[in-house]
């Protein structure tokens, strides 16, 4: 066999193993993710919560809150765990910034948010969707379940979940230290609220769904309003800006770094 022959053989055999080795890995993280449904009266919300590894309730721990976009609503509990979150399920980062991570799915058919899709100036609604509404409750019942810490609380989303983000920072300001929204958009009449919390924006310079400048306006008026918003946009990114932004390596130690209040 020729060199050649043997080359290419090498090549995808080793191309082979790393798709195997990213798929086990991928199967591990969801499994670290415990399926669970969240009940308050007839209303149902299904989640899935990644416990620290080691708990141990006598100290307190920091809680991500992980708003998935669109395209992972429904009732099957497994298709919000399709992005970013696996994440926190790498050894390392399990070691190093062990936490809860609670990842809870929309229902098809509403939002987390209000959104105008004309993509005009967004403005949230007085009250919460129904699907959000559960989310905080379903906080507050995980805060008698276990041991968290009430200053390193942190929320996160991408698209639906982005806009998603900054509404849950708006309605509760005080409850988070910091957020993490990506490809979303806020309502401006919010920066006030939000100013200072801690938030570090993603958004795809050729996003073709969620126009950049629902991001860029919001930093804009963050600033304003006397905020330090971090703002990273990828030039050639389109929507899925989510996939640089979860391979940033410095979003880990910055997000676990804040603390409310500080």
């Amino acid at each position: 066999m020729s060199v050649t022959i043997l080359s290419k053989v090498w090549l995808v055999c080793s191309m082979g193993f790393v798709l195997a080795l990213a798929a086990s890995w991928a199967c591990a993280g969801e499994e670290a993710y415990e399926a669970r449904v969240f009940r308050d009266g007839e209303e149902t919300l299904p989640y899935r919560l990644l416990v620290p590894a080691g708990y141990d309730p006598v100290e307190s721990y920091p809680l991500v809150l992980f708003l998935h976009g669109a395209g992972e609503r429904g009732e099957d509990n497994s298709a919000q765990l399709k992005h970013v979150v696996s994440i926190f399920t790498t050894p390392e980062n399990r070691e190093q910034y062990p936490a809860f991570v609670v990842v809870p799915q929309c229902p098809a058919g509403v939002w987390w948010s209000e959104v105008d899709l004309s993509w005009e100036a967004q403005r949230f609604s007085p009250e919460p969707s129904r699907p959000l509404a559960l989310v905080r409750k379903l906080l507050d019942a995980l805060e008698e379940e276990y041991s968290i810490d009430a200053d390193r609380r942190y929320v996160m989303g991408l698209s639906m979940g982005g806009f998603g983000t900054w509404d849950t920072l708006a309605r509760w300001p005080d409850h988070f230290a910091a957020g993490v929204p990506i490809c979303g958009g806020a309502d401006l009449a919010t920066a006030e609220k939000i100013a200072g919390i801690p938030v570090w924006v993603f958004h795809g310079a050729r996003d073709p769904v969620v126009p950049v400048r629902l991001s860029r306006t919001m930093v804009e008026a963050l600033r304003a309003a006397g905020g330090e918003p971090r703002y990273t946009e990828y030039p050639e990114a389109g929507h899925d800006s989510w996939t640089p932004a979860s391979q940033e390596p410095e979003l880990l130690p910055w997000l676990f770094a804040q603390r409310r209040g500080e």
